[in-house]
C-alpha cells in the first residue's frame, strides 16, 4: 500500500502516525510491528484505530474460521492439527485464540502460546491469544477487528478459537465465514450443542477423539439430525481426519458466493460498527462535559425516580445537544 517510508526502528508519538507505521510495517511482513498492531487493538487505542482505517479495505480474501466447542472437546488440539495440515499444503494461516480471563485480575493463561510452540519460527504461521476481559460471547470484543488484521496482512487462513464456555459460543458465527463446532463422543456433547443452539450455527462439525468408542455412532446420529452440513470424524493427536476436514473448508468457502457468504460478511460488519457505535455513544456520554448529567441519569434509575426508558430518552437528548463540533443528530 501507498505511504511514506519508514525508517527502521522509529517511532511517531502522534498516535494516527503510529498507527500508520505499525500497518506499514504489519504489510511489509514485519512481525514484530503486526503483533504490537495487535497489542494496540487488544487495547483499543487510538493507533489501532488510524491503522485499521488503513487496512480494512485491504482485508476480505482470507477466509475466517471459527472454531468452538464445549470445553474439553479438543478445540486447541485440532487447531494446532489443522495449521500444520495449511502449511503441509504450503499455505499460511493465523490463529486468534482467545482464552477466558480470571476473574479478578482480569489475566489469563494465554494457552496456545504453550500449545503451538511448534509453530514458533515458521513464518507462514501467527499464533495470537487474547483475553476475553469478561465479555460473555466466547470473544473478546476486538476479535473481529484483529482478524481484520491478519487478513489484510496476507494470511491465507484465520483460525478463530473460542473460549469453550458453552451456551454463548453462538456469537462466532458473526466474526466467521465459516463455524466449525466441535464434539466428543458419547460426553452428551452433541444434547448441549442443541441447548447452545451451536447446531444451528454449524456448518460443518468435527467429531473429535475419534479414536473413543461411540465417535461414529455420534457423528450418524448428528448426520441424521442435520440436512445440509458436513459432519466428519477427526482425532487431532494423531492427525487423522483433519485433511478431510480442510477440503472441507476449501469446498466450504468455494461455495461461499452461491450459499449468501456475502450476507454473513454483512451481518460481520454490521456487528462491527454496532459495537463501535455503541462505544462512540458510551463515550460521548461519559466524557467531561455530559458526565455529570449521565451520572444523575442513572442514579435516579437506581433510586427508582425515573423509568429506564425515559432515561433512555433524555440520554438520547443529551446526546444530540452536547458534544464536539458536529454533534450526532446535527447537520
Amino acid at each position: 500500500m501507498a505511504g511514506r517510508a519508514i525508517a527502521p526502528g522509529s517511532s511517531s508519538p502522534d498516535p494516527s502516525a503510529r498507527g500508520t507505521e505499525l500497518a506499514e510495517s504489519a504489510l511489509a511482513g514485519d512481525r514484530r510491528a503486526l503483533a504490537r498492531l495487535l497489542t494496540a487493538v487488544e487495547n483499543r487505542s487510538p493507533a489501532a484505530e488510524s491503522a485499521l482505517r488503513l487496512l480494512h479495505p485491504l482485508a476480505g480474501r482470507a477466509h475466517l474460521v471459527g472454531i468452538t466447542g464445549a470445553p474439553g472437546s479438543g478445540k486447541s488440539t485440532l487447531v494446532a492439527a489443522l495449521v500444520a495440515e495449511v502449511r503441509r499444503a504450503g499455505r499460511t494461516a493465523a490463529v486468534v485464540a482467545v482464552d477466558p480471563s480470571w476473574p479478578i485480575s482480569g489475566g489469563a493463561l494465554l494457552g496456545d502460546r504453550v500449545r503451538m510452540q511448534a509453530f514458533a519460527g515458521d513464518d507462514g504461521v501467527f499464533i495470537r491469544s487474547m483475553a476475553s476481559r469478561g465479555h460473555a460471547g466466547g470473544l473478546a470484543t476486538t476479535t473481529t477487528a484483529a482478524a481484520t488484521v491478519l487478513d489484510a496482512a496476507g494470511f491465507d487462513l484465520v483460525l478463530i478459537e473460542t473460549v469453550g464456555t458453552g451456551q454463548s459460543e453462538v456469537e462466532v458465527a458473526a466474526a466467521a465465514d465459516t463455524t466449525v463446532v466441535l464434539e466428543a463422543p458419547e460426553m452428551g456433547d452433541e444434547i448441549q450443542a442443541i441447548k447452545a443452539g451451536l447446531l444451528e450455527v454449524a456448518d460443518v462439525i468435527a467429531v473429535n477423539k475419534g479414536d473413543r468408542p461411540g465417535a461414529q455412532r455420534t457423528a450418524s446420529q448428528l448426520r441424521a439430525m442435520l440436512a445440509g452440513v458436513e459432519v466428519l470424524v477427526t482425532t487431532a493427536t494423531t492427525g487423522e481426519g483433519v485433511r478431510e476436514l480442510l477440503a472441507a473448508l476449501d469446498r466450504r468457502r468455494a461455495a461461499l458466493p452461491a450459499i449468501g457468504g456475502d450476507g454473513s460478511r454483512r451481518a460481520r460488519a454490521a456487528a462491527l460498527v454496532w459495537a463501535l457505535l455503541g462505544d462512540r455513544v458510551r463515550e460521548r456520554l461519559t466524557g467531561p462535559e455530559p458526565g455529570a448529567e449521565t451520572a444523575a441519569v442513572l442514579d435516579a434509575v437506581a433510586a427508582h425516580a425515573l423509568d429506564p426508558y425515559a432515561a433512555a430518552d433524555r440520554l438520547m437528548k443529551a446526546l444530540v445537544t452536547t458534544g464536539d463540533d458536529n454533534p450526532v443528530g446535527r447537520p
